[in-house]
C-alpha cells in the first residue's frame, strides 16, 4: 500500500473522517489536553489530600529539572560552538570539491499583508549572498483574498528584482477551494505546483536538481547559506529523504523590541538549538529546505490545517515508511522578533503566536493515527516517537506551572497537620534553592544571545547592551505566561475540539 495515497495520509482533524477513524482521531486529539490538566489538578488534589506525597513529588520534579537544566545547555554549548565554527568556514571553498552547477534554488516567500519593506529585504539578501543568481527560482507567493495589496507587491517585486535572478515568480494563492485552510501551508502548496507548470516543466528542469526553501517573508539569510545549504544537500546520506533546517534567530529587529519579545524570541533560538544536538526530536521549524522531488512526491504542504512547517516532516515520515530525517545545518537565518505599534499590542501578537506554534499538538493524533494505519513502521520506533511528541507537548504546557506556581500549594493547602511538619517548614526554602541552582543556565543564555545581536543602532549607550543580559531574570515570566498558559490553551482548544485557523503573525519595523 502506497501510505501517501491512501485517505488517512492528508487528514487533518477528526471532521476529516467517518466511522470507527473518526471517533478514534477524536480521542486522539483529546489525549495530549488531558494530560496536561490531569497532572495540574492532581497536584492541586494531592496538595489537599495527601500533602506530604504532594511535597516529595515537587521536590523530586525540581531535582529532575535542575538535572534537565544542565542537559540541555549542555547541547545549546555544543550547538553553539557548531554554528560559530560553521559561520567562519569558506563554503564556496568547500563547494569547489563538489559538483553542483545544475543544483537549483526554489525561494518561496509567502506574504499576506506585510508591507513591501519586508518583502524587499529578504529578497535584498538572497541577491546579496554569493550564491550564483541565475540558479535562483524566486517565488513570492500571495493571497487572493488580498489582492489589491498583492499586485501591489507583485509590481513593486517586478521592477526591482525582474533581471535579477534566473526566474521570478509572483502567484496569488485562489482563496475559498474546498478542503483548504486560509494559511502559509495551503498558500505556499498552491505557489510550489504553479512553479513546477510554468518554469520547471516548460524549462526541462530535473525535480531532483531542485532545492526548494519555504521561508517565513522576513527571512533574511546570511552571505553564504545556500553554500552551506547545497553542500549539506549533496553529502547528506540520503538527501531525497531528509529535509534541511537552518537555526531560526529572530534578530532582524532585535533592538526595537522590548525586552519580554527579546527573551522569548531568543529562547525559542535557543530551543531549536538543542534540538538540532538531538536529531531523534528534531523536526522541520519555520523556514526550511527539502529536494522537490521529495516534495512533489508528498503532494507538497498539506493545506487543512495550521502547523504545515512540522506537519511536512510526519507527511515525508509516514510517505516513507519511517525512512526519513531532518539534517541540522547549525547555520543560522534571521528573522523578525514580535514587534506590534504599542507594548500591549507586542505582548498580545506574543501570546497568539505561541499559541498558533503550540497548535502543533495537532500532530499528535496525525501520528498517532498514522502509526496505527501504516503497518511498515517498526513498532520499537513508532513507540519511541510518540513518547517524545506526548513528552514535548506535556512539558510545554505543565512544567513552568509546576516550577513557578505549585511550589507552595502543600503548605497553603495541606492543613494544620501537614504545617506542622520540618517538611513543611522546609519545602519553600528547598524549592527556592533548587530554582535558584537551576537558573544559572541563563548565565549561558545570556552571553550565546549576546553573540547574536546585530550591530546596535547609532545612538544606543552602554545601558542597552546591560539590558541585554539583565532581561534574562524575566525568563519566569516568559516560560510561564508565554509558554505554559498559551501551550495549555492550545492543547484545551484541541481537547474540546475548538479548532484553531492559521493566525499571521503582524510584522512590525520602526522606522
Amino acid at each position: 500500500m502506497d501510505y501517501k495515497n491512501t485517505p488517512y495520509y492528508s487528514v487533518g482533524r477528526a471532521s476529516d473522517l467517518t466511522g470507527k477513524d473518526r471517533f478514534l482521531y477524536r480521542c486522539l486529539e483529546i489525549v495530549p489536553g488531558f494530560l496536561a490538566w490531569f497532572t495540574i489538578l492532581a497536584i492541586f488534589f494531592f496538595s489537599f489530600k495527601a500533602p506530604f506525597y504532594a511535597a516529595i513529588f515537587i521536590i523530586v520534579f525540581d531535582i529532575y529539572w535542575i538535572l534537565k537544566t544542565f542537559y540541555l545547555s549542555f547541547y545549546l554549548r555544543q550547538n553553539w560552538k557548531k554554528v560559530k565554527h560553521n559561520l567562519s568556514l569558506d563554503w564556496k571553498e568547500r563547494l569547489s570539491h563538489v559538483k553542483y552547477d545544475g543544483l537549483y534554488h526554489m525561494i518561496l516567500l509567502p506574504f499576506y499583508n506585510e508591507s513591501y519593506d519586508i518583502v524587499k529585504k529578504s529578497l535584498d539578501s538572497i541577491f546579496e549572498s554569493e550564491y550564483n543568481k541565475k540558479k535562483f527560482i524566486i517565488v513570492v507567493a500571495g493571497e487572493a483574498r488580498n489582492k489589491i495589496h498583492a499586485e501591489e507587491i507583485k509590481l513593486q517585486v517586478e521592477k526591482d528584482f525582474s533581471e535579477k535572478f534566473g526566474h521570478i515568480l509572483c502567484t496569488f494563492h485562489p482563496a475559498g477551494v474546498l478542503g483548504e485552510m486560509p494559511g502559509k501551508g495551503s498558500n505556499i502548496a498552491y505557489a510550489a505546483e504553479q512553479t513546477r507548470q510554468l518554469i520547471l516543466d516548460s524549462n526541462h528542469i530535473p525535480y531532483e536538481d531542485v532545492l526548494v526553501s519555504a521561508f517565513d517573508v522576513d527571512t533574511v539569510v546570511y552571505p553564504q547559506y545556500f553554500e552551506c545549504l547545497t553542500w549539506n544537500f549533496l553529502t547528506a546520506e540520503e538527501p531525497l529523504k531528509s529535509s534541511f533546517q537552518p537555526i531560526p534567530v529572530f534578530n532582524n529587529n532585535i533592538w526595537e523590541s522590548p525586552a519580554l519579545s527579546r527573551v522569548v524570541a531568543f529562547s525559542c533560538t535557543f530551543w531549536q538549538m538543542m534540538q538540532q544536538e538531538r536529531l531523534d526530536r528534531l523536526t522541520t521549524f519555520s523556514s526550511h529546505s527539502v529536494c522537490f522531488k521529495t516534495l512533489y512526491e508528498v503532494h507538497y504542504w498539506q493545506k487543512n490545517m495550521v502547523s504545515e512547517d512540522s506537519r511536512i516532516f510526519w507527511n515525508s515520515y509516514l510517505a516513507n515508511d519511517g525512512d526519513y530525517r531532518v539534517v541540522p545545518l547549525c547555520y543560522p537565518v534571521a528573522m523578525d522578533a514580535n514587534l506590534a505599534s504599542s507594548f500591549w499590542l507586542t505582548m498580545k501578537n506574543i501570546y497568539k503566536q505561541q499559541r498558533r506554534w503550540a497548535w502543533g499538538v495537532e500532530n499528535f493524533p496525525y501520528i498517532a493515527f498514522g502509526f496505527i494505519k501504516n503497518k511498515k513502521i517498526k513498532t520499537s520506533k513508532k513507540i519511541k516517537n510518540l513518547l517524545i511528541v506526548i513528552e514535548g507537548n506535556w512539558s510545554w504546557s505543565t512544567n513552568p506551572i509546576m516550577l513557578f506556581l505549585l511550589g507552595w500549594l502543600p503548605v497553603i493547602l495541606g492543613g494544620r497537620a501537614f504545617n506542622s511538619t520540618v517538611l513543611s517548614y522546609n519545602l519553600p526554602t528547598f524549592t527556592r534553592v533548587l530554582m535558584t541552582i537551576s537558573m544559572t543556565g541563563l548565565f549561558l543564555c545570556a552571553w550565546v544571545a549576546m553573540s547574536f545581536l546585530p550591530k546596535a543602532p547609532e545612538g544606543s549607550g552602554h545601558w542597552s547592551k546591560v539590558a541585554m543580559l539583565l532581561q534574562w531574570i524575566l525568563i519566569p515570566i516568559t516560560v510561564t505566561i508565554f509558554g505554559a498558559v498559551p501551550g495549555l490553551d492550545a492543547q484545551t482548544r484541541l481537547m474540546m475540539g475548538q479548532y484553531m485557523g492559521f493566525w499571521v503573525t503582524p510584522k512590525h519595523r520602526k522606522k
